[in-house]
């Protein structure tokens, strides 16, 4: 008979990553998922635990992708800013 504990991946580096280096409000919310999975282990739900490490790896991607394009709207808008006041600005003689 095998005693031992099914290993779930709580996803808690990708999660903390995330927050640090994407999105707080979403990666906060990744590593809260991430933080039940160990606890629902130890109680024995494995199948808790898949989801809450299911939500964290889900959380902590919708970190990055809001990391990106939060970039891609910045970089339009200076560069529509910048085009723009190089053509308006112009030379004063």
């Amino acid at each position: 008979m095998n005693t031992s504990s099914p290993v779930v991946s709580n996803n808690l580096v990708w999660a903390i990553l995330s927050t640090v280096l994407c999105c707080l409000p979403l990666g906060i919310v990744s590593i809260i998922h991430a933080a039940k999975v160990n606890g629902l282990l130890a109680a024995g739900d494995v199948a808790g635990a898949r989801e809450a490490a299911d939500k964290a790896k889900k959380w902590a991607i919708w970190s990055a992708l809001a990391w990106v394009v939060m970039v891609v709207l910045y970089l339009i808008f200076f560069f529509v800013l910048g085009i723009g006041g190089a053509m308006s600005g112009g030379s004063s003689y």
